[in-house]
């Protein structure tokens, strides 16, 4: 399972083998079922997680008691409530499998660890938070300027397979929009 994170981080950044040995020393490969919550809200993430296969979501609930999604992980990729796992507080936010997944996960310390005794490692983790960085601006710049249809053609054009493995109330969330409007989108489009 550590092939496509080494993969993934040699796209980016050179490393050793005692590097190589360190990855599959520090990240645990483990299985999940669907609809497996990974970390819960109201305490401090345990993990980071990288996605092996399967597909991940980020969710919290509203005042009226709704889910609503803020994240969901394409495999390959890393997925926590990133602030909370960083800073060790405790988290609204929950994670849970959507389908049957195949994962990494470190624990914070290790991934301090593991950023101390790699220089490879520390680069790689500054590039991982520039991206997220970078998503969540963009996401938000979206949810705020494209229309509705206009965001669901964008994940549909760019991640399809959201769409064959993700149930619709997920998407519809993680949209900005009620499964009913998403659901007229979509029979909009396919006429």
């Amino acid at each position: 399972m550590h092939q496509k994170l080494i993969q993934l981080i040699l796209q980016k950044i050179k490393l050793s083998d005692k590097e190589i040995d360190l990855c599959v020393h520090y990240f645990e490969p483990v299985l999940y079922a669907k609809n497996v919550v990974l970390e819960k809200e109201d305490k401090i993430p345990n993990y980071l997680y990288f996605v092996v296969s399967g597909f991940v979501r980020l969710f919290h609930y509203n005042e009226k008691g709704d889910e609503i999604t803020t994240h969901i992980n394409c495999p390959p990729g890393f997925i926590t409530a990133y602030s909370h796992f960083v800073n060790q507080t405790k988290s609204d936010q929950n994670l849970e499998c959507i389908t049957e997944c195949e994962l990494l996960r470190i624990k914070k310390v290790d991934l301090d660890l593991l950023i101390q005794e790699s220089p490879a490692f520390k680069d790689f983790s500054f590039l991982v938070f520039q991206q997220s960085l970078s998503y969540n601006e963009k996401r938000s710049k979206e949810l705020a300027t494209l229309s509705a249809e206009k965001r669901y053609l964008k994940l549909l054009n760019e991640h399809p397979e959201i769409l064959h493995n993700v149930p619709m109330q997920y998407i519809a969330s993680f949209l900005g929009m009620n499964p009913k409007s998403l659901s007229r989108i979509r029979k909009q489009i396919i006429k």
